[in-house]
């Protein structure tokens, strides 16, 4: 069995807590393609209402090194703002990673917040991960808040309420 590979990253957003969780976190598979459309193709919920129980699809570009992923929201507290969703499809499963957890906790931190996220995955038997690319799935995830971000400054109104 190939052991467990884990990190933390933590994110500082001078956006209010319950915007950027549900624009990153809870409405990122409508909010990414129009965003960045050079990466995300199209994403939608593929069962459930987007929130726990509900699995959502990703389609990418042929700029990252997979065409999909599937993840399933395992738990989500939209009151604490906090998440956890499990990688069931693409993104390599079954080909470089047996599996895969995000966790993501958004916490107020004065006018903004602070994003936490914890991501553990179980790699397929030889497969090692080098520090590079540990630090691209790190700098994708930071892509993802800080792209919300900025298009939560630019537009105010935008999650002004919850969805």
């Amino acid at each position: 069995m190939a052991a467990p590979n884990s990190w933390t990253l933590d994110i500082d957003s001078s956006v209010a807590a319950p915007r950027l969780f549900f624009a990153a976190v809870m409405d990122w598979h409508t909010l990414a393609p129009k965003l960045t459309p050079q990466i995300v193709a199209s994403g939608h919920v593929v069962v459930g209402d987007g929130h726990a129980s509900s699995v959502r699809e990703l389609h990418f570009t042929k700029e990252m090194p997979f065409s999909c992923m599937k993840e399933r929201l395992d738990f989500v507290d939209v009151k604490t703002f906090e998440s956890r969703s499990t990688l069931i499809e693409g993104a390599g499963i079954g080909i470089w990673i047996e599996s895969a957890t995000t966790e993501i906790k958004v916490e107020p931190k004065g006018d903004g917040c602070a994003v936490n996220v914890k991501w553990a995955c179980k790699l397929m038997p030889g497969v090692k991960v080098n520090e590079d690319q540990l630090n691209s799935a790190k700098d994708s995830l930071t892509g993802i808040f800080k792209t919300a971000e900025e298009y939560l400054i630019a537009n105010p109104e935008a999650y002004s309420k919850p969805i």
